[in-house]
């Protein structure tokens, strides 16, 4: 999979209050720059405590579900977006379909 954007990741690890992110999203990030994902059910198999919902759309529970990530992947092109990372309490506040 091709990753939009890693900066993203990045800055968010680079938050002194959320360097203990660094690790785990780094692992993610290199898990899924190699990954095959045709549908799904491909990502399923790899992070079963994934959560695939509607638009393509994958949340992603990061360094013992602390943190989430929300990504929108493209399976025919083989790209993954990050639209949201940061705390759980953070993601509680989001509208998931308007990201």
């Amino acid at each position: 999979m091709r990753i939009f954007t890693k900066r993203t990741l990045r800055e968010f690890w680079e938050q002194k209050e959320f360097q203990d992110s660094e690790q785990p999203l780094k692992a993610w990030h290199d898990e899924t720059k190699h990954a095959v994902w045709k549908t799904p059910h491909d990502i399923k198999e790899q992070y079963r405590h994934a959560s695939v919902i509607k638009n393509n759309k994958v949340i992603f529970n990061i360094h013992g579900n602390k943190y989430r990530l929300v990504v929108e992947i493209d399976y025919g092109c083989s790209h993954c977006y990050v639209l949201f990372v940061g705390t759980h309490k953070q993601y509680d506040k989001v509208d998931i379909d308007s990201l």
